[in-house]
């Protein structure tokens, strides 16, 4: 039965039922197929919301279609139906744990811009060395195309993975690589703790 047949069998029932003609047996069958249905609807609305945001609809164009009234209402909707990839038990714990990725993430970016000569700097450095293997070559490859970006941001990745290539032969460039890591995980944490502090206060 599609989801057509299960709406009208239950919609008959409903109608059947105000008039006092609709047995147990009947009820029963209506009931547990408007579960199905409900389960099914619950599982393609995040699938459409995703694909509506994949097409470009903002989340404020969104909230009309949702039945909510702004565009933070429409995106915690959306993230309150999303399996947790992180562990948080509820819809709430996930809107938290999402703002405080995407809080992370502004601050990290906003301390590569900032710091965008010393990036850029190091990057020339990695995609100058010597001496790399075969794997390292590739990863400096990736930190010289990164180079190429406006965004002094887009190096923080490359030059991560460059870091695990890093052997012996350059120390120096390792530790440089591993300083900014800390210096970012750092920035990341701060921002993350003042969000909760703002939410909370």
């Amino acid at each position: 039965m599609d989801e057509v047949d299960v709406l009208a069998l239950v919609r008959r029932t409903v109608e059947d039922a105000r008039g006092g003609g609709a047995d147990g047996e009947r009820l029963l069958a209506a009931l547990t197929a408007l579960h199905e249905l409900r389960a099914a609807l619950a599982g393609w609305e995040p699938e459409l919301i995703t694909a509506a945001r994949a097409a470009g609809v903002s989340w404020a164009g969104l909230a009309p279609a949702l039945g909510v009234t702004s565009r933070q209402a429409a995106e915690r909707r959306y993230l309150r139906m999303q399996p947790s990839v992180t562990g948080e038990p509820t819809g709430e714990g996930r809107i938290d744990a999402q703002r405080d990725r995407r809080a992370g993430e502004r601050a990290v970016s906003d301390w590569a811009r900032r710091n965008a000569a010393v990036l850029r700097q190091l990057a020339a450095h990695i995609t100058a060395a010597d001496g790399m293997t075969a794997a390292g070559r590739r990863a400096a490859k990736g930190v010289a195309q990164a180079l190429g970006d406006d965004d002094a941001a887009a190096l923080l990745g490359p030059l991560a993975a460059a870091r695990r290539h890093l052997g012996a032969g350059h120390a120096e460039l390792a530790d440089r690589v591993d300083a900014i890591g800390e210096q970012t995980g750092r920035v990341r944490d701060e921002a993350i703790s003042d969000r909760r502090r703002r939410t909370t206060s």
